[in-house]
């Protein structure tokens, strides 16, 4: 049995041991069990419990030696029950009780062993825990009676217990609660503490009482806020007795808390959280006031108790069941929101007063109940009683509609529209100039923007009207006056400012007011308007005053915002300070500015005579015949002209806001010190300050205590002594602290295998610091080559002492060098020299050396041409020693004893010719003369063999008696003495570079100063993780694809040197000896090699290693405070070993152990983990390691079981927390029951809600599973914590958000190119919106939530599903919403992965689109752009769901601009008129095209990867990498990414379907098939990428291109050619292999088989296009009429090409009568009969009458040849005409199609669906196959699959690539043969 096993093991032991003793046969069982081994086991079994039980307890072992005893003896007991059938003997089972007896005591625990068996543990021994321990734990006045219920009498009761007994709380609820209060009251208390050493002295009453009272300030504060809002008085009652006010405020936070832990899917809303603990808290009070019930006179007693699953099935699970049910209704996100009730929707029913008429206990015939209710009921009546229910939306109804971008931000668009007017009314009224609108009639025109005011008002009111009708039961009869009131007075507005200004401007055609006149009518109207906008100006400059007002719950202060605002709980004072809304009032006033002008002289006023002139002319012919022929103005061509400019208009601020953004980010960050140490060389040169820097910022500031001044009685020159000698010891004390921290850095990276050994070498400093030196030993990197350069310098020198002193101290990094190492030359002959003649021979040499340098007569006294001579000697020397010290080490042998006596001899004669090179050769003749006098004086014998061994004994010890120190630096001695290089581009890895400098000029950046680790901020990191790769396993690694390619193959091409780096630390030379290894059993290499592999990828166990290193950094910072100065002086390395071999119970390792489990805690909640335990999977077997690797890791899990209730089973689900114990066997913490199903809304945020609470501490992290983390800024975190008590405006932080590293960048292009992308957000964009804009929200991981504030009010995100998709974002929302504050930190970051391949970049885009448009229809928008001052409102707009919807109008503008081209061109108007105002209209055309341009090429978001990368690698590098991206495609990625944005944006807000789409994460090593991109592509980008490029062709035919000129023609359409090129073809570009003929062979095959395969039941869409198409629709299936109708709209676009085209074609013979175009649809019915007919009888014919069918087509094809030819020749029909045709009836078909998809009901009872299928299979084939032709074409030519390959991938895995298809040809060959 393992010795070190607890659970799992002793089990094993049992089964083997019961195994083994029946071998024996039944026939002698009975006697043998009977005498001989029931003897022995009994025997054994006496002797174990004296041995290890008894002496274990004697030696006061600790708790787990104890369990591991207690448990095996209870194994042995069962064993030798099993075998004796009579009864046990009296000792036997005295022992036996005995063992239970103080196994009772040991149970289960998480951080805090509170049993009775874990009061000796370390972490109980700490006063703050024993204070929280003990405030718990005072249960004086409480019922004890209830307290007995649930406990033994060995274990002393608590205040949860308490709670337990009255409320019928779960145990593993109880205790999971009751450890985390502790915790927290624990860790506050050391915060609040300002010792230094906390464990020594006792913690006062005092401190605990501040510990609780700010615990339940935190705790409390939403509750309290919830009440005053309602009007309602606190339940948190406390006594009038001050000794019993500890314990009571004790019971609310463990009574809150206990309801929170319990709450489950509950706990998403905070309010009705709120609300049960309301009256929970009530009942309490009463309880222990003694207050009696006037209705039945008895004591108040709990209305919910009893049991103990009470709580959970009484109060949680009638509100869960609530829950569930409208989830239900949500459909899995397909249906309408409006029709069914989400999370918020149920929270915010308790933000009205009316939530008290649900009672409590709680009426289930409220109407909170009354939808669960109504189901059961099947009449119609009830039917149309649970439609009334159904619509009752609380406050806000999520309407599908582009309508919410108005109503959410109606001042943005207010100002733009009435911007845009006014400007048009200067261009075209004035002589131009924007500065004069005041002049003669300008101004009054100008006035005319009111009226459009008072519209958009009205508008606005009537869309609150008509969204807000689902919720109308839900509005207060006050909010429903003021919506129908605010539409009055909107319209009253409009009808007094039109007839007023009418009235004015007919009557004396004056609007102003002349002097001595009186005001005209409709100025009086307007000042009369624009009353409430100059008050709510006023409240703008005075924010202070505007919170006040906000957040006051006075009804007077209610009255006056009744009329601006609805009342709602949240949303209330989020106005910042003065100087926050200075910097970005200034901010956008200079965007606006800007953005004005540009519009006004680039894109209106170059417009307006052009368009005069348009609409001046008249006599126009047209080309085709006019529908309205009437129409005046030509108000068909001005509206062509305009829209592309109306819409850039509305588009542009935000190209504007990503100049304003990138130029305000790169100020912030240069004045925050950003890029400093962005190179190598400035790390060198700023070097010397990183000690001093390092303990600054990352040791706690220590005060020099007074007992360590000098006394006041010793003289100045005592003191001045005294200070020099504090100022040493200070400079050797962060000469320590700096190498024990960067020491750990550098021996990480090279862990992670970024640094080679010899980097290692280069970069460490000593972990010993040595006595002998007086100089500071700086990493060899800095001093490599300096000796040797000095050697050089002073042997050719001619000068003086002084100036070589003076050049040399000229770089002081080689005179550091220079003096370590003649200092270490001292020491090192000193150290082996012990003759004493030799001793004092080299005493006095280096006396005479020394003496003349300090007379500074040196150079003249020896000759410095020998110095190289002596280096190379010593050289020698040290490569001796080296040699010595590894023999000292390894095992002694003969060979070895022979070759260390020859290294002997060596070293002595290196000695002797030392001598010789200095006494004859470096000596001069006087120095000569004078030192054969002193060593006459000093060797009386004369003797010439100095060093050799004597008679009497040897004069040199070899090898010394070396320890860890010797080694260290000899080893460092002979890198100083290397002359292979400068070490400049040390370390080469360039991510190894990149974290070296930001951690080194993170250390010069502002950050709040480390607190010690006892007084820090306690936090937890939680991970979400579902079935994500958790470990490449051998098959992973080595499964190639059909190119030969591995993921282990693929990762050698692109981390070469890290490979490298691998194998020399693995001490392997290739991948097949680590393969060699494993067959030989070896499995440690291998398994290193899993980790090598599975670190670089985007796996659980580089997340949890990443996370993991806090504990690492958290170690070392606690042993430099807590361990002795003599431990400290050792090293932290020696120390940690030293503990890791001898642990000390008792010692301050243990100490410090504790102290990180007081300090940090990490939960992964892998909610499947259940699930994949049972089946035995791999992930599971995997997650146990890693727990079993890191102690502090804890998995939380969903686990479901069934359970047999009153003759059923039923399903129960728990949320379970496991731990590995001593790293062994797997023990489970607590197992606490949900009230069903834990994952009804999105799957992420339901993940991390089950898990939270078994999180600790005051912070918490969210970290996904896609991240990495690094030590260098793990050692950061203490002092970011420290921000949540920095000041940081208003209000105090409760985000505290922190920039990414990406490190997918250097997978491939596609990987750089989103990393560049993502690292500008994450680094320059986050910036920019926490300071100056202040609208940083959470945008996922890695922020750092204040915990307590975050846990009562709904968690770290949302869940409610389909709306919340993009679910990280709306814990943002939440935390503004509820005057939270989120900030930005740059001195510390997280790394980060993102998808590498086209595909799964395309997934991730199409998932945020996504989630943006289900953001738009949210309410949490709509109150942030209603709550918000203007200016934040713009922030937020342009930094959310703007960039989408901007996105989507760049789309929609060449849309508009080509169609409106196609009218021009097609009907006529271009070739009469547009031509003469060409010239003055193309400018502005042409501007406006290339505005968006700018976005569509991604030009526009290159600005802030250009000026992050400048900011931080120097602008050089910014250059060179954005011309790279380019020459790599960027553009063609970018502008393929636009596509998807406004596809899956627009679709989702018009019909829906916003869903999670899982993009894998994994590496881009396998070809995608043509036909799985045309799955993925279709709609979104090919049909548009076609028609866009029929919209070109048709604009370049029938324009006017004579006229126009190709310069012209390519300005304006370039763009556009591009965005189609780029949409029809990029998936295929970035493609692996995608030009490769074998593969595009094989494309086409799997193609063809798709398109033809029928669908059925059960078949995939990856297999039949059939079903493919199907799904395709599903958008429709579950879309409104609205959005069919839309759909429709849209559709008819398609029809325009007919009907212009067929005017021009030249069978038409110029005819424009209106039959031309009613022939053509009988031209178009007749090929849709044929087609019809054609794919009729193949379905019908071709099995049985193939002959028929055969003659059929080939008649129809007769037929049709015929036709053709008596068109050409009778009717003039000519080739261009068949073109045409095409052009023609093709989008026809389509729009044909389009319509009959959103009509599907009707089209499948008119009975052609089958039909419709058919014809669009025809479509898609065509396009497949146009698509198809071109990379058919490309993939003839090799030298374009190499070419691809390179620009995918880098140079290395190009030619690995070549030659693994090489090896996989011979491999298919030999397997052919």
């Amino acid at each position: 049995m393992d010795s070190m096993s607890k659970g799992r093991g002793v089990r094993q032991f049992k089964t083997s041991l019961l195994q083994d003793l029946e071998k024996g046969g039944e026939s002698s069982m009975k006697q043998r069990t009977q005498t001989s081994d029931a003897r022995e086991i009994e025997s054994f079994y006496k002797m174990y419990y004296k041995s290890y039980v008894k002496d274990r307890e004697t030696a006061h072992f600790d708790r787990e030696s104890l369990a591991k005893a207690y448990q095996t003896s209870g194994v042995l007991f069962e064993v030798l029950k099993s075998f004796i059938s009579d009864e046990l003997s009296e000792e036997i089972m005295a022992i036996k009780i005995d063992v239970d007896n103080k196994m009772a005591k040991f149970t289960p625990y998480n951080i805090l062993p509170l049993d009775l068996a874990g009061e000796a543990h370390t972490i109980m021994q700490f006063d703050e825990v024993k204070a929280s321990l003990q405030a718990l734990r005072n249960t004086r006045g409480l019922p004890q009676a209830k307290i007995e219920q649930l406990h033994s009498r060995e274990q002393k009761p608590d205040i949860f217990d308490w709670l337990q007994a009255i409320f019928g709380f779960q145990k593993s609820n109880v205790a999971n609660q009751r450890e985390h209060l502790i915790l927290l009251l624990a860790n506050v208390q050391t915060s609040l503490s300002s010792k230094p050493e906390p464990l020594i002295e006792m913690i006062s009453n005092e401190n605990i009482d501040r510990a609780i009272d700010v615990v339940l300030k935190k705790l409390f504060k939403n509750y309290i806020d919830w009440c005053m809002f309602l009007g309602k008085t606190d339940n948190l009652r406390l006594p009038g007795i001050h000794s019993e006010v500890q314990q009571r405020k004790i019971i609310y936070m463990g009574l809150y808390l206990l309801i929170w832990g319990e709450a489950a899917n509950l706990r998403f809303m905070p309010e009705c959280l709120c609300y049960i603990f309301h009256h929970m808290a009530k009942e309490v009070a009463g309880m222990l006031s003694g207050v009696f019930s006037p209705i039945t006179g008895e004591q108040v007693k709990p209305k919910y108790g009893g049991t103990e699953e009470s709580f959970l099935q009484k109060i949680v699970k009638p509100i869960y069941e609530v829950i569930q049910k409208e989830a239900k209704r949500s459909k899995k996100g397909t249906a309408p929101h409006s029709v069914w009730r989400n999370y918020d929707d149920l929270n915010e029913y308790f933000w009205s007063v009316d939530c008290f008429n649900l009672d409590w206990p709680m009426r289930r015939d409220d109407k909170f109940f009354r939808s669960l209710e109504a189901t059961a009921q099947r009449s119609q009546a009830s039917r149309k009683k649970l439609t009334h229910i159904l619509l009752n939306k609380t406050g806000f109804v999520e309407i599908r509609s582009f309508w919410h971008l108005f109503r959410s931000f109606h001042r943005m668009w207010a100002f733009f529209i009435l911007s845009f007017q006014a400007m048009l009314i200067v261009a075209w009224s004035g002589p131009g100039s924007l500065f004069i609108p005041f002049q003669g009639n300008i101004f009054p025109k100008v006035l005319s923007i009111f009226i459009t005011a008072a519209a958009l008002r009205f508008l606005q009111g009537l869309l609150d009207i008509i969204f807000n009708l689902r919720a109308y039961h839900s509005l207060k009869y006050s909010e429903m006056l003021r919506l129908l009131l605010k539409l009055l007075v909107a319209a009253a507005w409009v009808v007094i400012l039109l007839v007023s200004y009418v009235q004015s401007w007919q009557t004396s055609n004056r609007l102003t007011i002349p002097s001595g006149s009186r005001p005209s009518s409709y100025m009086l109207a307007i000042l009369a308007y624009l009353v409430p906008n100059v008050l709510g100006v006023v409240f703008f400059m005075l924010p202070m005053l505007r919170r006040w007002i906000e957040n006051s719950n006075w009804r007077i202060m209610r009255l006056m915002l009744w009329w601006s605002q609805s009342r709602l709980y949240v949303g209330r004072g989020m106005h910042e300070s003065w100087l926050d809304l200075s910097k970005y009032s200034f901010f956008w006033i200079s965007l606006l500015f800007c953005k004005l002008l540009f519009s006004y002289y680039v894109e209106i006023k170059p417009l307006v005579e052009p368009t005069k002139r348009i609409m001046g002319m008249t006599n126009v012919s047209y080309s085709w015949h006019e529908v309205f022929p009437q129409a005046r103005k030509n108000i068909g061509a001005v509206i062509s002209l305009w829209a592309p400019v109306v819409l850039v208009y509305f588009m542009d601020t935000q190209i504007w806001y990503s100049v304003f953004s990138t130029l305000a980010g790169g100020l912030c960050g240069a004045f925050m010190r950003l890029g400093e140490i962005r190179t190598l060389g400035m790390l060198r040169s700023r070097f010397q300050t990183l000690p001093e820097s390092m303990h600054r910022k990352l040791v706690p500031r220590e005060n020099l205590s007074q007992e360590n001044l000098p006394s006041e009685g010793k003289s100045s020159q005592e003191r001045l002594t005294f200070i020099e000698t504090e100022q040493q010891d200070r400079i050797k004390s962060q000469g320590s602290v700096f190498g024990q921290i960067w020491n750990e850095v550098i021996a990480s990276l090279r862990e992670e295998d970024l640094i080679s050994n010899k980097e290692l070498d280069l970069l460490l400093v000593p972990y010993i610091s040595n006595s002998y030196l007086t100089t500071f030993q700086w990493p060899p990197f800095l001093l490599a080559s300096k000796v040797p350069m000095a050697i050089e310098m002073a042997a050719e020198f001619s000068g003086t002492d002084s100036e070589l002193g003076q050049r040399i101290k000229g770089d002081d990094y080689m005179c550091s060098a220079v003096r370590e190492c003649y200092e270490s030359l001292k020491y090192v002959l000193k150290t082996i020299i012990i003759g004493e003649i030799e001793k004092r021979i080299v005493d006095a040499l280096f006396e005479q050396i020394e003496g003349h340098i300090g007379l500074e007569s040196f150079l003249s006294n020896f000759r410095m041409s020998a110095l190289p001579s002596f280096c190379d000697l010593f050289v020698a020397l040290i490569d001796l020693l080296i040699a010595a010290d590894v023999f000292k080490r390894g095992p002694m042998t003969s060979e070895s004893q022979s070759k260390y006596e020859a290294l002997r001899s060596d070293m002595i004669l290196v000695l002797q010719n030392m001598y010789e090179v200095v006494t004859h050769d470096v000596m001069g003749d006087e120095a000569k003369m004078k030192w054969k006098d002193i060593v006459m004086l000093l060797d009386t014998t004369q003797s010439t063999m100095y060093f050799a061994t004597k008679l009497s004994g040897p004069t040199v010890v070899f090898p010394p008696q070396s320890d860890d120190s010797w080694s260290e630096q000899i080893k460092r001695l002979q890198l100083l003495l290397n002359n292979e290089g400068s070490a400049l581009d040390i370390p080469t890895n360039l991510g190894a570079r990149s974290r070296i400098s930001f951690f080194t000029n993170s250390l010069f950046m502002d950050m709040p100063i480390a607190p010690p680790v006892h007084n820090m901020c306690s936090f937890s990191i939680l991970t979400p993780y579902y079935d994500e790769d958790t470990m490449y396993d051998e098959g992973q690694l080595h499964n190639e694809n059909e190119d030969g390619i591995s993921i282990l193959f693929y990762l050698q091409k692109i981390y070469p040197d890290e490979w490298n780096n691998f194998l020399e630390r693995v001490n392997a030379s290739s991948e097949d000896e680590v393969w060699e290894k494993k067959k030989a059993e070896e499995l440690c290499h291998w398994e290193e090699l899993r980790h090598w592999a599975s670190y670089r990828g985007q796996t659980l166990s580089r997340t949890i290693r990443g996370m993991m290193y806090y504990k690492k950094a958290l170690q070392l910072q606690a042993f430099q405070e807590l361990a002795p100065k003599e431990d400290i002086k050792k090293g932290y390395k020696a120390a940690k070993k030293y503990e890791k071999n001898k642990p000390q119970q008792g010692s301050y390792w243990e100490t410090l152990q504790a102290t990180i489990d007081l300090k940090f805690t990490y939960v992964a909640t892998c909610q499947n983990y259940g699930a994949q335990r049972k089946r035995g999977e791999f992930h599971a077997k995997e997650i146990d390691r890693l727990m079993k690797k890191y102690s502090s890791l804890r998995v939380a899990y969903i686990d479901e079981m069934e359970e047999r209730k009153k003759d059923k089973t039923e399903k129960t689900y728990y949320s379970v927390l496991v731990k590995a114990i001593d790293g062994l066997d797997q023990q489970e913490v607590y197992r606490i029951k949900l009230p069903g199903p834990a994952l009804i809304g999105e799957g992420k945020p339901e993940n991390q809600n089950h898990a939270i609470i078994f999180t600790r501490g005051e912070a918490l992290q969210t970290i996904d599973m896609n991240q990495d983390n690094y030590l260098e800024e793990a050692m950061k975190m203490r002092n970011l914590l420290e921000e949540f008590k920095m000041n940081h405006g208003v209000r105090a932080p409760s985000i505290l958000g922190v920039r990414e590293l990406i490190f997918t960048g250097s997978v491939s292009s596609l990987a750089w190119f989103m990393s560049m992308q993502e690292s500008s957000f994450v680094t320059i964009g986050q910036r920019v919106l926490a300071n100056p804009l202040k609208v940083r929200f959470h945008y996922g991981h890695p922020d750092v939530f204040d915990r307590l504030f975050h846990i009562t009010r709904g968690g770290v995100s949302k869940a409610s599903k389909g709306i919340n998709l993009n679910e990280d974002i709306f814990a943002g929302f939440n935390s503004t919403l509820r005057r939270g504050n989120v900030t930005h930190h740059e001195y510390i970051q997280v790394g980060k992965g993102r998808d590498v391949g086209i595909n799964k970049i395309s997934l991730f885009e199409a998932k945020v689109a996504n989630g943006n448009a289900e953001q738009t229809l949210s309410r949490d928008i709509y109150r942030l752009g209603h709550r918000f001052d203007f200016f934040r409102m713009m922030s937020c707009y342009f930094t959310t769901i703007g960039f989408y919807f901007n996105s989507m109008l760049v789309v929609l503008t060449v849309y508009i601009f080509l169609y409106g081209r196609l009218y021009l061109v097609l009907s006529g108007l271009e070739s009469s008129f547009i031509n003469q105002a060409r010239k003055a209209g193309d400018d502005a055309l042409q501007a406006a095209l290339i505005t968006q341009s700018l976005v569509q090429l991604g030009l526009v978001m290159a600005l802030p990867m250009v000026m992050e990368i400048g900011l931080e690698r120097g602008f050089r590098y910014a250059l060179t990498d954005f011309v790279l991206m380019q020459l790599q495609l960027a553009s063609v990625f970018f502008t393929f990414a636009l596509g998807t944005k406004a596809h899956y944006y627009g679709r989702a807000i018009l019909h829906g379907g916003a869903r999670y789409r899982a993009t894998g994460r994994g590496f881009v090593v396998r070809h995608e098939r043509f036909a799985e991109n045309y799955r993925l592509y279709s709609r979104s980008h090919f049909t548009k990428g076609f028609e866009i490029v029929i919209l070109l062709i048709l604009y370049e035919v029938y324009g006017s291109s004579s006229q126009r000129g190709p310069l012209v023609y390519l300005l304006v359409t370039f763009s556009m050619w591009f965005l189609a090129g780029t949409w029809l073809f990029a998936p295929f570009m970035f493609n692996p292999s995608g030009f490769e003929w074998q593969k595009t062979v094989e494309d086409w095959g799997d193609w063809n088989k798709w398109i033809d395969s029928e669908g059925h039941i059960g078949v995939p869409a990856n297999q039949s296009w059939e079903t493919w198409w199907e799904t395709e629709q599903q958008h429709l299936r579950y879309t409104g009429l609205r959005g069919r109708i839309w759909e429709i709209v849209l559709a008819t676009r398609f029809f325009l090409y007919q009907y212009g085209l067929v005017y021009h074609l030249h069978i038409t013979q110029h005819h424009k009568n209106i039959s031309v175009y009613g022939f053509s649809w009988l031209v178009i019915l007749a090929a849709l009969a044929i087609h019809k007919s054609i794919s009729v009888r193949r379905h019908t014919l071709r099995s049985d009458w193939q002959v028929l069918f055969r003659m059929l087509e080939g008649l129809l094809f007769i037929c049709s040849i015929t036709v053709l030819v008596m068109l050409f020749q009778f009717a003039h029909l000519t080739i261009g005409d068949v073109f045409a045709s095409i052009l023609v009836f093709m989008p026809t078909g389509w729009g044909i199609l389009q319509i009959a998809q959103s009509i599907r009901p009707l089209v499948e009872k008119v009975g052609i669906w089958n039909y419709l299928r058919s014809l669009a299979q025809t479509y898609e084939y065509t396009m497949g196959l146009v698509l198809f032709t071109p990379i058919a074409m490309l993939s003839w030519f090799p030298f374009i699959s190499e070419l691809q390959t390179q620009l995918l991938f880098n140079q290395a895995f190009s030619r690995g690539l070549q030659i693994s298809r090489i090896l996989a040809g011979r491999k298919k060959k030999i397997a052919r043969d």
